[in-house]
């Protein structure tokens, strides 16, 4: 017969872990309730981390006060903006109205005369639920964002608290983010320091490095999406540009995604157009992969595709659009800590030795 064995946990230990659990749970709530401020500073640390290399240039060039130079990068990188917005903008709001009050003619190219696709209309009238739902509310209704009054001006008002707010914090943090990053330095044991100031400058090398090499792939891709679309006669090629831009943000699937949808409105719009885009998506993914994204990269990114693919699956479940577009830094981050922990633990045991 086996002896039973009496376990006994002490009260202090029962509370200690009952606190933890409990100081787990409120952090995750406070997350949860500040998850779109949250959002906000991610983005404006990005902006920062993209902005920063002009920064430090400037300094190097002259500009020796912080300050100065963080101004004159943020008033430029705002003129830039705004120029392309007041050059831009006007037509590309009416490409995207034109583009949807299209939708029905499109819907109706699709499902007629294209043989298995004519169920569609035959069976669920995708053509006169799509006129239906644009003349009723135009782009709203088509995209799904339909609601009460209250509702759309409550997302206009987060939308513009939410751009004021991330400009904002994007200034404050290039004023002050080396302040802070030499403030959490000085918290560390002295002896420790220059392993993490070693740490913080790989991190900053690779987040920053694919941030801004991100941002530079996807304005390439979109303004040569625009460029052949204007020159095969494809409407809304501004339009179309700017959503291969977004569509490219996004790692491995985005470039693939905006293929197959600027490549159907191109074949809509005729059949040597669709044939023009579809090879310049192929041509230029090739590009990009091999030459863009190694030149613009660097070494700032070292990820085996897996990785990446993983990384990217983790972060869109997690939160969305915005998780598939940090996924590869943290993972790089995350990358740079491992390997240092690695090369910390074997210089302890040369050591021991």
């Amino acid at each position: 017969m086996i002896p039973e064995r009496l376990v006994r946990f002490r009260l202090r230990t029962v509370l200690s872990l009952l606190a933890t659990i409990v100081a787990v749970a409120v952090v995750l709530e406070v997350i949860w309730i500040a998850r779109h401020v949250l959002t906000w500073i991610l983005i404006s640390l990005f902006l920062t981390l993209a902005l920063n290399p002009a920064v430090e240039w400037l300094q190097r060039r002259g500009v020796k006060r912080r300050g100065s130079a963080a101004a004159i990068t943020y008033l430029l990188a705002l003129g830039f903006f705004a120029a392309i917005g007041f050059t831009f903008v006007p037509t590309l709001v009416s490409q995207v109205n034109d583009f949807v009050q299209k939708l029905p003619d499109y819907a109706h190219d699709v499902t007629h005369g294209q043989g298995r696709l004519g169920f569609l209309e035959t069976k669920y009238h995708i053509q006169e639920r799509i006129e239906s739902a644009v003349k009723s509310g135009g782009a709203t209704k088509v995209l799904g964002l339909s609601g009460v009054a209250v509702s759309v001006a409550k997302g206009v008002i987060t939308i513009v608290v939410a751009t004021v707010t991330i400009l904002f914090m994007t200034f404050f943090m290039l004023l002050e983010g080396p302040t802070w990053v030499e403030r959490f330095y000085g918290l560390l044991p002295e002896r420790s320091r220059p392993r993490w100031r070693k740490v913080g400058r790989d991190i900053y090398r690779t987040v920053g490095g694919y941030v801004t090499g991100n941002l530079l792939i996807s304005l390439i891709a979109g303004g040569l999406t625009t460029v052949v679309l204007l020159i095969m006669g494809v409407p809304y090629a501004v339009a179309l540009g700017l959503i291969v831009a977004i569509l490219d943000l996004i790692p491995l699937a985005g470039a693939t995604i905006a293929a197959i949808l600027i490549g159907i409105v191109a074949f809509l719009h005729s059949i040597p157009a669709g044939i023009v885009v579809v090879v310049f998506f192929i041509l230029y993914q090739q590009v990009e992969n091999h030459l863009l994204q190694p030149i613009i990269y660097g070494r700032t990114v070292q990820l085996s595709p897996l990785a990446v693919l993983v990384s990217i699956l983790i972060g869109a479940e997690l939160a969305g659009i915005l998780g598939a577009l940090a996924a590869i830094p943290i993972a790089g981050s995350i990358q740079v800590l491992v390997v240092d922990w690695l090369n910390h633990r074997h210089e302890r045991a040369a050591t021991a030795l």
